[in-house]
């Protein structure tokens, strides 16, 4: 099948591209970029007025099988992310059972291999079960094709535990992603600590639970040699310690998610529980210094944790219900209304965020379209205003943070692998 797209804003810059173009897609591969492309019997797409740009490489998906279907499957959750403009997806291992041994990490494998709409790359956990207690066998892991190593939504406690996996990791060559969280002073927190956890009445997340972990996750990945991500920064503290590790000449990358840069704790004032995620919502002072850290290039990318979760764990009362916000749907949108739009970053710079740097910091061959490459892309009509509602949600669960808010910047059409996936 051949696939013209024509006249659009092609942003790539992987290729130092911003410009007006025409791009071929042949099967699965682009095979011409350039303008007043002319190709018969090829289906025409006409992009006059859009952005052309890269396939989303969204590198913190929680896929929740197997185990956990009644929240989201592989087919539901890559059919939200192709809505979303998400071509590439890394899945989080914090299933039932949890990806920490070559045969959950086969099971998973299969079920992408039978219902995966989009592609869909396997995180393996640190521990066994993510009790860390036990590094798993993480050569075993990477046998079985997975590419990096988490045990996301959980921190390993013990440093000489966490200083072994890093030295694994590196041996391994895999990418080591932490959640950087000390439980011991978010101290079963629901809500980041402050005015409105006082006037709430609830039991508070301090930023000191983040960034203290951050740093000794930081110290033991330079004590390793090794290369380090850090997922969900949320804290102008965090943000800090980053760019001090940066400058130093440390293999950090660190990324955040829409709601740390879109959403305070104010939101939470109304007991939604779709604003209670961990880390929480933070000050406005947290959220200018994630901005910030974007502009500057402090923060390497946006991934959405994506985190679905059954009504039955969000309508119950604050305290007692699940952390977590669906994201794949929105991602772009917020990014495009929070950041293009407010002259934070510009489109080239947003698709560094979003497609570029992920699929580097994976060692991924995405978020480019070079001539050659997987024929991966989206199609964003960039002034186009919508408002999230919970009927339209394509996720198999609707705990959206963004239910009810206008975004600028709708999806036209997703193409995985030289198809159209969505329109």
């Amino acid at each position: 099948m051949k696939l013209l797209i024509k006249g659009g804003r092609i942003v790539d810059p992987a290729n130092k591209r911003d410009e007006a173009g025409d791009i071929l897609l042949e099967g699965a591969r682009i095979s011409k970029v350039a303008k007043n492309i002319r190709c018969a019997g090829a289906k025409i797409i006409d992009a006059k007025g859009k952005v052309v740009m890269p396939g989303l490489v969204d590198m913190h998906v929680h896929l929740r099988q197997p185990g956990l279907e009644d929240k989201e499957t592989v087919a539901t959750g890559t059919q939200a992310a192709l809505k979303g403009g998400v071509t590439s997806v890394l899945a989080m291992p914090n299933t039932t059972p949890t990806i920490d041994c070559p045969e959950s990490a086969e099971l998973l494998k299969k079920i992408v291999q039978k219902s995966a709409k989009a592609s869909v790359y396997i995180c393996g956990a640190i521990t066994e079960g993510r009790r860390g207690g036990k590094l798993t066998e993480i050569s075993q892991l990477k046998a079985k094709g997975v590419i990096a190593i988490s045990d996301d939504g959980a921190s390993v406690d013990s440093d000489q535990l966490f200083l072994k996996a890093f030295k694994e990791a590196k041996r391994h060559k895999l990418l080591l992603i932490c959640h950087s969280e000390d439980k011991a002073l978010s101290r079963g927190g629901v809500v980041n600590l402050g005015f409105v956890s006082t006037r709430m009445g609830l039991r508070g997340i301090s930023s000191e639970s983040e960034y203290k972990r951050l740093q000794r996750d930081i110290n033991l990945a330079q004590k390793a040699g090794a290369a380090v991500h850090i997922a969900h920064v949320s804290c102008k503290e965090s943000v800090e310690i980053i760019r001090r590790a940066k400058e130093k000449g440390l293999q950090v990358t660190a990324e955040t998610a829409p709601h740390y840069f879109a959403l305070t704790e104010e939101e939470v004032v109304g007991f939604d529980t779709n604003m209670k995620m961990n880390p929480p919502l933070r000050s406005r002072a947290d959220l200018e210094a994630v901005k910030k850290g974007l502009k500057c290039g402090i923060i390497d990318l946006i991934a959405s944790d994506h985190a679905p979760h059954t009504e039955n764990e969000k309508d119950i009362e604050f305290d007692r219900a699940a952390f977590g916000t669906i994201g794949l749907e929105t991602e772009l949108a917020v990014s495009i209304t929070e950041l293009v739009h407010m002259k934070i970053l510009s489109w080239p710079e947003l698709v560094r965020k979003l497609a570029l740097n992920p699929a580097k910091i994976l060692g991924i061959d995405k978020g480019t379209l070079g001539l050659g490459c997987d024929a991966d892309l989206v199609i964003v009509s960039p002034e186009e205003e919508w408002i999230v509602n919970k009927e339209d949600i394509v996720s198999k669960s609707k705990n959206s943070a963004f239910l009810g808010k206008k975004l600028k910047g709708k999806v036209e059409y997703t193409i995985c692998g030289g198809k159209i996936a969505y329109c």
